[in-house]
């Protein structure tokens, strides 16, 4: 299996999930893809089965965010201060995708740790929660409003959020590692009472945490980049083929 590394920058919301799914329509039987992005201009994204009227657009709109839909479930996240990650894999890797859902998180936990030993304490969620009753709650329209198994928390609090879905032949998984504060300002734009927004809030901020409040002080995005690419590698025991991306290059769905 050859193993690429692609450090893509900042892009918008629709080309940042296009260039997921052109990775995933586009794998080959015997490579994979680790990628690393930001988002420019910050984008709230719904997971697949999620509606538009959930969000208030306009607001959005003015406030200079984009909003997408992603190819994976899951619920809304705002894509700020962060990094997010998509892992590409052929269907004939020799893991279920439980298995590498956990791989991967644990690979990210590595990453984290090479970044800065206070993260040496990040840890796997062990419990999944019952995700009907989730969707009942205020909250439940948040991803990170709750910690599925094999996601990273810290102290108990969650960090990194994760997806997962099988395109044809291929299992894509993307997440976001939370670095900033940013994040919480996801319920501002949600059509709902001011009472329901104060309550998602308080669920974001008792349920989540950054690594900027962790460590105290602002995160080395180039630092933590190269880190959390030696964490996978160390991991799944591979050396990445570095593919370079051209500006120029398009990536459609």
């Amino acid at each position: 299996m050859d193993w690429h590394f692609l450090d893509t920058g900042s892009l918008t919301g629709e080309q940042n999930m296009n260039f997921d799914i052109s990775l995933a329509k586009n794998c080959l039987p015997h490579e994979a893809f680790f990628r690393l992005y930001r988002w420019d201009p910050y984008t709230i994204s719904l997971g697949k089965n999620q509606s538009f009227d959930e969000i208030d657009l306009k607001k959005a709109a003015l406030d200079n965010l984009d909003v997408v839909k992603r190819p994976t479930g899951g619920r809304a996240i705002l894509h700020a201060e962060e990094i997010t990650y998509s892992v590409v894999v052929p269907i004939s890797i020799e893991l279920s995708a439980k298995e590498l859902y956990q791989k991967i998180s644990i690979a990210l936990i590595r990453g984290l740790q090479m970044y800065d030993n206070t993260l040496q304490f990040a840890e796997l969620e062990s419990v999944q929660p019952n995700f009907n009753e989730v969707l009942k709650e205020a909250s439940g329209g948040l991803c990170f409003a709750s910690t599925a198994k094999n996601e990273v928390k810290f102290e108990g609090k969650k960090v990194i959020g994760s997806a997962q879905r099988k395109l044809s032949n291929v299992i894509l998984q993307h997440g976001s590692i939370l670095c900033g504060t940013f994040h919480k300002r996801l319920p501002e734009y949600f059509l709902t009472d001011e009472k329901t927004r104060d309550h998602l809030r308080n669920e974001l901020g008792s349920r989540t945490i950054e690594l900027e409040t962790i460590l105290n002080t602002l995160v080395d995005y180039k630092k933590l980049k190269e880190a959390l690419a030696a964490g996978f590698q160390k991991e799944f025991a591979v050396i990445f083929k570095e593919k370079k991306i051209l500006e120029s290059e398009e990536y459609e769905v």
